[in-house]
């Protein structure tokens, strides 16, 4: 018969070695794309600053190697943890935002950090993953039947709502406009008809004349750039300008390594966070460019892949939600500095400087990590796993 410490001893052992196991059934392949796009961003910010680590890529690299810690240690955590938490993490990220308004640091005209002295803290961020986590719980185990009726809907379009309306009064546009578009597509995948997306579309468009009154009036002159570039080319239209200057001088192959004028000669403002994909465009060119949305386009395939093998609902939705999201990190960059939408403020994913934007990236990647690892266990409506 075994003594209490030898039970207490084997437990422990069956714990280290699931830990094992689930370290090594990560997807090393997925953590290597995402290091091989970092690595771009590192090289972008040595150049940024003219050939050099500081201030910026060094910083960015160790923020990655932290980043990469935490993906591992989500990833390993069982699934089920992060069901029953995930409305816990979405109170939190309200505190947060919350607290945003009432003693937040103001940068650029807007009051969107928390400085805790080591890194400024960006809750709006935090608050994209611990969204998706909610929804993904609410929507976990509901059927279509559940799923169509309007009252059903109600909770989870308050959850959306909430943290759009504190992050609209920073002003920060851009994320509350991924929040809703990611959103929107956890409830397409929980299996909302189109038809009431189409009712919420109508009816966001019959108030925009409402909506216009409200905006701020940088954000006004943004739009009335992106339909007019060539109107204040030296004033608010000076960003989109410069950019697609640099993005038209770097042709097929670019100019060269560090060999970028536009960037060089600090024409092109915020290189090294919102315009770093037209300074990297310029240097290496079209080609250059195409490889980089490659790699992006190969994660994000992994990425869904993932979720859509998993057997659970809350690991489908919550992968399906966090490919989704970073989709919109790139699409809505890359698309911005091209001219194609209004200038923003949305940073390329893994390549930008920042802090809040690569650790919560990073910490979303481990989620899909830990969908992955967990791919084959079905999880109940109460969270415990069915055979």
């Amino acid at each position: 018969m075994m003594r209490p410490t030898q039970r207490l001893s084997s437990r422990l052992n069956r714990t280290e070695m699931n830990w094992r196991e689930k370290l090594w059934h990560i997807n090393w392949t997925l953590i290597a794309l995402l290091a091989a796009i970092a690595s771009v961003g590192f090289l972008n910010l040595y150049s940024a600053a003219g050939g050099s680590l500081e201030p910026w890529a060094v910083k960015q690299m160790i923020r990655f190697g932290l980043g990469i810690c935490i993906l591992i240690g989500v990833a390993v955590i069982d699934l089920r943890v992060w069901m029953r938490h995930a409305y816990l993490l979405y109170l939190v990220s309200m505190v947060l935002l919350v607290l945003v308004e009432v003693k937040g640091t103001i940068g650029m005209g807007a009051q969107r950090w928390i400085d805790l002295g080591f890194i400024q803290l960006q809750p709006s961020e935090i608050m994209k993953i611990a969204l998706i986590l909610s929804l993904a719980r609410y929507f976990h185990g509901a059927t279509l039947q559940d799923v169509g009726r309007p009252v059903f809907l109600l909770p989870p379009l308050a959850m959306v709502l909430a943290p759009v309306g504190l992050v609209l009064k920073q002003p920060d546009l851009g994320t509350a406009m991924m929040l809703l578009m990611s959103s929107g597509a956890i409830f397409f995948m929980a299996g909302v008809r189109l038809w009431k997306f189409g009712v919420l579309i109508g009816a966001g468009l019959g108030a925009i004349p409402v909506a216009w009154q409200f905006l701020h009036d940088y954000q006004k002159k943004r739009v009335m750039i992106f339909l007019s570039p060539d109107s204040d080319p030296l004033g608010a239209g000076y960003h989109i300008t410069q950019s697609k200057i640099a993005l038209g001088s770097g042709g097929v192959f670019g100019k060269g390594y560090m060999m970028g004028t536009q960037s060089g000669l600090n024409f092109l403002p915020e290189k090294q966070t919102d315009f770093i994909f037209t300074m990297f465009a310029e240097e290496w060119g079209m080609m250059g460019g195409l490889f980089l949305l490659g790699l992006y386009v190969l994660l994000i395939a992994y990425g869904y892949a993932i979720a859509l093998r998993c057997r659970s609902q809350f690991g489908r939705l919550v992968g399906l939600g966090i490919t989704t999201t970073f989709f919109l990190y790139f699409f809505i960059n890359t698309a911005m500095v091209m001219g194609l939408v209004p200038v923003v403020g949305v940073p390329l994913p893994l390549i930008s400087y920042g802090g809040t934007a690569m650790l919560s990236l990073l910490f979303g990647w481990g989620l899909v990590m830990s969908t992955y690892i967990h791919r084959d266990h079905p999880i109940g409506r109460r969270g415990s796993y069915e055979d």
